[in-house]
């Protein structure tokens, strides 16, 4: 098998989602030679990475999660930047009804690099939702992508790099000829790390004329908090729900109903969106939600990203690159 080079080992990874991605990048990016191998045959199809929010929120992500989830995270802020144009650093609102305040106040005591801000400063932030709230909280640093964008423009860049691609096509661990595999398959994997559960999030996709936003906002509510995170061509992604299953069904009604009924709070005019898509995604996640990297053999699995794909993929495949330069200086 050809090489870029003698002195590297030779890198095969299972799965194009957001992990498996980044990770070829990663490795593509030291010199290895790459091969990424995906069983479906057009991109995002069936992967979780399609259907995500695509926020880079390590401050936020805090809430409901452990301190590693933002320790890891925020050195996704630099990747996303040095690695895809179309990166949105418009930092990330947090918002509630008034009647919610002790919500905001929670959500404030449990993050950080946060600004509280008025009623004039969210006017300022989103005019929008002029005299909608009266207060919230503002995160400077973070920074948003759209998947649909960021997924086809990375596999772009990693072929340009040299990387081979190989799509509609199932592979195993055991028959690749490659010297290192990385399996990225997430839930998929689940026969090799049995402590894998499936997490679903559904999402809808709305499309209006009349109210734009510049950047992910976060609506807390006591029972369906919702975020809602802005796209191109006047569409708004809604979501997410978290439901411990790893059914694969379409969104459900309840669901639907939830996500709707939450971002018209938010404000009224949404009603009256066009809605556009209604999808479900499974996540996967090990039992403290947390990402893990571990090897069996010569197989390293990179997988339990759980709701942070986009997230903490830089942060695993920085670990998968610093595993395999690890076991080269073991065998030089």
């Amino acid at each position: 098998m050809s090489r870029q080079s003698e002195s590297l080992l030779s890198v095969g990874i299972i799965g194009s989602g957001i992990a498996g991605l980044i990770t070829a990048l990663a490795l593509k990016e030291k010199g290895y030679f790459v091969h990424l191998y995906e069983k479906t045959k057009h991109l995002g199809e069936g992967t979780c990475s399609w259907f995500a929010g695509g926020m880079i929120a390590p401050w936020c992500e805090r809430d409901g999660a452990d301190d590693i989830i933002r320790d890891r995270g925020v050195e996704a802020l630099e990747w996303w930047e040095r690695h895809y144009e179309g990166t949105v650093k418009a930092g990330s609102l947090v918002l509630s009804a008034a009647r919610d305040r002790s919500e905001v106040i929670r959500f404030g005591r449990c993050t950080q690099e946060h600004q509280t801000v008025n009623e004039d400063s969210l006017n300022r932030l989103e005019p929008d939702l002029c005299g909608r709230f009266q207060e919230g909280l503002f995160y400077p640093r973070e920074a948003h992508i759209d998947p649909r964008l960021a997924l086809p423009a990375l596999e772009m860049r990693l072929k340009n790099a040299g990387g081979v691609v190989s799509r509609d096509v199932e592979v195993q661990a055991e028959e690749l000829k490659e010297d290192i595999i990385v399996d990225c398959r997430g839930l998929a994997a689940r026969t090799d790390l049995p402590k894998l559960r499936g997490v679903r999030g559904e999402m809808i996709r709305i499309q209006t004329r009349d109210i734009h936003f510049k950047r992910p906002i976060r609506l807390l509510h006591p029972r369906q908090p919702v975020y809602v995170v802005p796209r191109d061509k006047d569409i708004l992604m809604v979501g997410a729900t978290s439901i411990e299953t790893d059914c694969q069904a379409p969104i459900t009604v309840r669901s639907a109903y939830d996500l709707l009924e939450a971002v018209q709070r938010l404000h009224p005019a949404l009603g009256e969106a066009s809605i556009i898509e209604a999808s479900a995604g499974v996540r996967p996640a090990f039992p403290d939600n947390i990402p893990d990297i571990e090897q069996h053999g010569r197989i390293i699995y990179a997988n339990g990203l759980y709701r942070h794909g986009f997230l903490l993929s830089p942060w695993c495949a920085r670990k998968v690159v610093e595993q395999i330069q690890a076991q080269e200086g073991a065998v030089a």
